[in-house]
């Protein structure tokens, strides 16, 4: 149910974007009202959270963790998870071809590849750490740090809101599956 919600949602705000539809007003106006409404220095760095360099180390050390455990279908499921959302946002940018908050001349705005990475990498990694820890951070922590980027993106006028929730509606249903392996892994590891 969780997937095909998110897939009518993407949908709908595609077409909206690919037809210069009505929720792009309210996505213009919000967008003019938040951006540069912190300083730069600070929304590009909580941006820079969504940056493969730095994100993608964090899901390989989990990756790795969880491989070490024997997990090996819960990390394989987190890496392509991961190797996915390049092979969906690439061609997405280049489809849709919207322009950017800040430089209308630019296309390839949606969807907001840097969310899709945080979103997937942090996620993945906290599901597959999640098992082992006594208290429950890991997913906390994941949601924040992809809050972070997301409101970075948008603050610092990188992104429209909707590039942003386009790209968590696309990759819920990928974490969906690494939900799943992780959960069989941990029944097997346990059992």
């Amino acid at each position: 149910m969780t997937s095909a919600l998110c897939a009518v949602l993407f949908s709908l705000i595609t077409w909206q974007v690919l037809a210069d539809g009505p929720l792009l007003a309210p996505d213009r106006a919000l967008s003019r009202a938040l951006v540069r409404a912190v300083p730069d220095s600070v929304t590009e760095r909580l941006a820079d959270l969504g940056n493969v360099q730095v994100a993608v180390p964090v899901l390989a050390l989990a990756m790795a963790y969880a491989l070490r455990r024997g997990r090996r279908l819960a990390a394989l499921a987190a890496g392509a998870a991961m190797a996915l959302v390049p092979a969906l946002i690439v061609p997405l940018k280049e489809w849709t071809a919207r322009p950017g908050p800040l430089e209308p001349w630019a296309a390839g705005y949606f969807p907001s590849g840097h969310t899709a990475t945080a979103l997937t990498a942090y996620t993945a990694a906290a599901l597959l750490l999640a098992p082992h820890t006594r208290r429950r951070w890991p997913l906390p922590a994941a949601a924040a740090l992809t809050a972070l980027t997301a409101a970075g993106l948008v603050l610092r006028g990188f992104h429209w809101p909707l590039d942003v929730l386009a790209s968590l509606l696309l990759c819920t249903p990928l974490l969906l599956g690494v939900r799943w392996a992780a959960g069989r892994s941990t029944r097997r590891s346990s059992g």
